[in-house]
Formats: C-alpha cells, sequence, structure tokens
C-alpha cells in the first residue's frame, strides 16, 4: 500500500540574534548585517510539518490529529512562542549554532521525528520566517 501524506503548521512569535562572541563586531556585522544587532529581532514563524504512513485500516489517518498537534505544541509552539530562542534553547546560545531558519527546521526535524509513533515518519519541515523568507528540512528518501 502507498503512504499518504499529512501535513499540519502551527505559529509561534520569537526573537534571535545572528551572533559569534568569538568574533569581533566587524565580523559580525560583515556576515550578518543588522541581525546582529543586540538584543535581537523578531519573527511571526510559522513551522509546517509534513509527516507519511500508510493509512491506518481502522480510521483512515497517516497520525492522528490530536496527537500530531500536541507534538507539534509541545516540540515547535510551546518550545519556543514569546521566547528569545538564543536564551530559550542551548543549542542556539552564544557562541554555539546561530538560529537561521535553516538551523531551526533542522532542530524542530530531530524534535518532532523522536516523539512520533512507530510506522509514522518525518518527511519535511518548514520553517518560514516571512512571507519571502523559508527553510526546509528534508528526512531520508
Amino acid at each position: 500500500m502507498s503512504n499518504a501524506f499529512l501535513t499540519r503548521s502551527v505559529r509561534f512569535s520569537a526573537s534571535h540574534r545572528y551572533f559569534r562572541p568569538e568574533w569581533s563586531e566587524e565580523r559580525n556585522r560583515e556576515t550578518f548585517g543588522s541581525c546582529t544587532n543586540a538584543p535581537g529581532h523578531g519573527h511571526n514563524y510559522e513551522c509546517v510539518v509534513t509527516v507519511s504512513g500508510p493509512l491506518d485500516h481502522e480510521t483512515s489517518m497517516v497520525l492522528d490529529l490530536k496527537v500530531f498537534d500536541r507534538i507539534l505544541h509541545d516540540e515547535i509552539a510551546n518550545r519556543l512562542d514569546h521566547q528569545h530562542i538564543n536564551d530559550a534553547e542551548e543549542e542556539f546560545a552564544y557562541g554555539k549554532t546561530i538560529p537561521t531558519a535553516e538551523a531551526l527546521a533542522v532542530f524542530f526535524f530531530q524534535k518532532v521525528a523522536a516523539r512520533l509513533p512507530e510506522g509514522v515518519q518525518l518527511y519535511k519541515v518548514r520553517v518560514q520566517e516571512d512571507a519571502n523568507l523559508y527553510a526546509d528540512c528534508l528526512g531520508p528518501d
């Protein structure tokens, strides 16, 4: 039987700063532009998550929406809503990973994938900062 795909999105508002403490102010500004300004800047993010799997023979669902929503809220929205990402998550602390859309997509992919029930695969996570900027993290083929 072929797999089906199910997509759900969540929104959250958060701020972040692109900054490497080991770099000079000049190098930070050359690399990150105004995104390095303290204390940071914010976005109204949308995170779109797609899972795949066979349809359950009783419910015709890939994944129960209540379960999917709980995972997305726990691992994405509730984790970072109204937070400064550099302070809220150790992985994005200054001197570690810069909280770009790309890095957030990979981070969320790992968090969501670890919570999915057996037989459901995470296909894609998209983190959209605004109408003109988004990043995708795709799972294995």
